[in-house]
This record gives C-alpha cells, structure tokens and sequence, in this order.
C-alpha cells in the first residue's frame, strides 16, 4: 500500500514539470482508513508546497492520518514556512517519504523534528524512482551547476544532415513533440552560433501551455546576425556567452535590443564551458537542454559537462562522407577514452529509436 500511494504523489509531483525550477517537484497525498483525504503537489515556484496543498485540498479532519510524500518535507524558512509544522499540527500520525532531501539546509533535519514530535516516520519507498524525478533538483542544489542533457536526431547511419546541409525533418513527429515536451521541463536551451546561422531557428517550446527556455547562444566573437529570430523574441528570454574577442559593434547593437550579453574566459580559443556552465548556475539556471551542432556537442562532451544524452534515431539512411555526425571535433584517438554511457533506457516513438544513458 505504501508503494501504491507513493506511486500517486510521484505522478502528482510531474504536474509541476517545468513550473517549479529550480525547486524540486513534489507530491504529496493523506490517506487515513486506506481512503485518499488530500492530495497536492508543488505547482508553482514560490507558492505552495505539495504538503500545503495536501492539507487545503482535506475532506475530512487528517488525525491519525499517513502523508505520503515524494521528499523530506521542509524544516526551514525559505518562500514559504517549514511544511513538518503544518503536518505536526495537524496530528498527522505516520509520514511516508520518498527520499531524502539532498539540500543541506534541509538532509534530513525534517525526519528528525517529526520523529521527535512522535510521528512515525518511513523513509526510502519507491526512492529510486523519486531520486531520477529530481535528478536535475539534486545536481543543483549540490553542485549550484545546471544539469545538461544533450539532445540529437541522426539517421540509422550517424546523420544529422544530407550533404548539402537539409536536415529538416530526420526525426518523427512524435520524437519532435517530446522535444518540446523537454523544453518546456528545462530551465534553458543552448545551441552554437553556428547553428543560429545555419538553420535560424526560434528555440521555442511549442506545446499548449508550455514555458518558453531560457535562449543560450554561445558565440566567442559575436557573429550572431542582428535579425535571428532567436533575437526578436520580446521576453529578453535570450543570453549570448561570448568572449573578450566580441566585437563592440555587435555587442552595441545586441545591448539595443535589451539581449544579455555575458563576456566568459577562453580556453583553446572558445568559450570556456565549464566557466559558462558555472556562471548560469550562478544566474539561478538549473537545467541545459543542449541541442547543439556537432562541433559544440563534441566540445561539451570533452569538457565533461553532459551529465545524459539522449539521441532519437530514424530508420533512414542517408550516407555521404561530407554529411554531418551529432558529434564532430577532433575526436578521440583511442576507443578506450570513448566517452561511455550507463544505465541504458531504449524507447520507440512511432518509427523512431530514443537511445537514452548517463555519462559514466
């Protein structure tokens, strides 16, 4: 039974996908005589958390009650007060807990206060499956760094193009959707400079009701055209990464249109990514969908700031030795320093294969 409620509050919990960043999606549920009395989840940063919620939702009094509840409740002040008061108040009897939470002002300090409140506590059902709900929560909120997903569609045979550089489309509808299913769940999107100029793209989540990601640019010398689109957006939702090399006049007309422009160190003439991904966790940037061309894809990779890729393959073939790879660079020169993939997860979306895995 535990399982089962625990299942419900996971599936409560993804209703904030996307809305909540960078807090944790949570869900929570009260159930007393095995019958469901209240059940919430964080919908919004900055309002409400999931226990909060549960109990405004009651339909009856919760004494003697279980609250199920993806992760350690709070036990400190932050944009809302701490959720173990609410619940020692209420005479809840018995709190079940997914994990527990990673942030140090927290790790374990809500178990111990409801436990010295008489409360009993379980901690750990279902825990895998909410640890892999936050894996983006617990990489910053340890790290203060974004958790970078990279994100590629290639033919059966390695492709991202044709020779002559037509890439629209490779990968299926469906594939296409969930792409912007992610985008909405990412605080950001990063691409090159020379993806902007190639295929001029919007970057936009294009889903009902979607959030629109942060646009991240990253361009050493400022060779972004003025009229991309990813410039006309009115939500300023746009940052170029550039170096001490940019040209003044294109960061003048960039500061015109209110575009952030952040001047990040070198290394091997580009922009430092690590100093990058550092700067935007600094910014409050808890996620990177990164869906860049092959020379930044490889650059990210060999700089070790992927933590999972995600490559949806179409059943096409489309050869040619000037065709375009997902991952170009330099390249290694052993297998054994291959950048390698664990916990494999293989899904079919309508003719397409998503191969996903964690950079080991």
């Amino acid at each position: 039974m535990d399982e089962k409620f625990m299942e419900l509050a996971i599936e409560l919990a993804k209703r904030g996908e996307g809305k909540v960043n960078p807090n944790p999606m949570v869900g929570a549920v009260i159930v007393k005589d095995g019958i469901i009395i209240g059940e919430g989840y964080h919908e919004k940063y900055g309002e409400g958390h999931a226990e909060v919620n549960a109990f405004e939702s009651l339909k009856e009094d919760p004494s003697g009650a279980t609250m199920y509840v993806t992760l350690e409740p709070c036990s400190h002040y932050g944009k809302t007060p701490p959720c173990v008061d609410k619940i020692i108040q209420s005479k809840i009897k018995r709190v079940v807990i997914g994990m527990i939470d990673p942030n140090p002002l927290v790790a374990g300090n809500g178990v111990d206060k409801l436990k010295r409140a008489g409360i009993e506590v379980k901690v750990g059902v279902l825990e895998d499956k909410c640890k892999k709900l936050n894996e983006i929560f617990i990489k910053y909120i340890l790290t203060k760094k974004p958790y970078v997903v990279l994100k590629t569609a290639m033919s059966l045979d390695g492709k991202i193009a044709t020779r002559n550089g037509e890439s629209k489309w490779i990968s299926s509808e469906k594939s296409r959707l969930q792409v912007h299913n992610l985008r909405n769940k990412f605080s950001a999107i990063m691409v090159g400079v020379n993806t902007v100029i190639k295929d001029n793209p919007e970057l936009t989540c294009r889903i009902k009701n979607g959030n629109d990601p942060i646009r991240i640019i990253v361009d050493s010398t400022l060779r972004i055209p003025i009229n991309s689109k990813v410039l006309q957006n009115k939500d300023n939702k746009t940052i170029i990464a550039t170096t001490k090399r940019a040209s003044i006049n294109s960061m003048q007309e960039l500061l015109k249109k209110n575009i952030k422009v952040i001047i990040i160190d070198e290394k091997n003439g580009q922009v430092d990514l690590n100093a990058l991904i550092k700067k935007l966790g600094e910014l409050g940037i808890d996620s990177i969908l990164l869906e860049g061309g092959s020379t930044l894809n490889y650059s990210a990779l060999e700089e070790n700031i992927v933590d999972k890729v995600m490559i949806y393959i179409a059943p096409k073939i489309i050869g040619g030795e000037s065709s375009k790879t997902p991952v170009g660079g330099r390249g290694i020169d052993k297998l054994k320093d291959a950048f390698k993939l664990k916990n494999i997860a293989i899904n079919i979306l309508d003719e397409d294969i998503l191969v996903e895995g964690y950079i080991d």
